[in-house]
């Protein structure tokens, strides 16, 4: 099933992997996805939160560009936009964003008729859906948990782009139902204490921190960015 996007306003999501996959920003990303299969030898890591202590350091960007090295690998990949206070993921996959998680949480669609499909061969994406009032109430709820437990058996890889740690709670409740957490900062932005507190905001979950990807950083004197993890 695919919608394609209504509104015309678009926030800047680089999906780089896709559209120059043999750029070196992409390699960085196919690192990563490396490190990630690595992780995984004593632990199955199926659902993947990404997230970050701040606004603005490239969760978004790194958890679409994440899913795609993954789909590109061959793997059956689901993109789930858990940020339902501010969702993105729609414009960076030029989709729609009218039926999403949270019609999938409230009962109102399936969850098959709400996953759609991408350009990008294995990729799938679940969009937030509408801005609900009450966020971390449906991101606790039962209806969740039951969601993801039913993705597992269809996915081999499910990443959630979700809100900034210190922002809110939502990432800590989501942190808490999945395999493992990557935590995004940028280079030059993110406050270093800032950063310590997330980390431990995400360990009193007992989740699985995976590791750190920082991002905009100079490699040598060249004028791109790269991601390490």
């Amino acid at each position: 099933m695919t919608r394609k996007l209504r509104s015309k306003d678009k926030k800047l999501v680089n999906i780089i992997t896709h559209t120059n996959p043999k750029s070196n920003i992409a390699e960085q990303y196919r690192l990563i996805r490396t490190n990630i299969h690595f992780s995984s030898v004593d632990k199955e890591i199926i659902s993947i939160v990404v997230t970050s202590p701040e606004p603005s350091d490239g969760k978004t960007t790194t958890a679409s560009n994440l899913a795609i090295v993954m789909a590109q690998q061959g793997k059956k990949v689901l993109l789930m936009d858990a940020d339902l206070r501010r969702p993105s993921i729609h414009y960076a996959f030029n989709l729609s964003n009218i039926e999403g998680l949270t019609n999938v949480l409230t009962k109102q669609v399936s969850l098959d008729n709400a996953i759609l499909k991408t350009s990008v061969p294995n990729l799938e994406i679940l969009t937030s859906g509408p801005i609900p009032p009450n966020p971390s109430e449906l991101l606790n709820s039962k209806a969740l948990e039951t969601t993801i437990n039913e993705l597992k058996s269809k996915y081999e890889y499910i990443i959630l782009d979700t809100p900034p740690v210190l922002a809110v709670a939502d990432s800590q409740i989501l942190a808490s139902k999945c395999d493992g957490v990557i935590m995004v900062m940028r280079s030059g932005k993110t406050n270093k204490q800032n950063a310590i507190k997330a980390k431990e905001f995400i360990v009193k979950t007992k989740a699985t921190l995976l590791g750190a990807i920082l991002n905009e950083s100079e490699l040598d004197n060249s004028n791109y960015s790269y991601y390490h993890s």
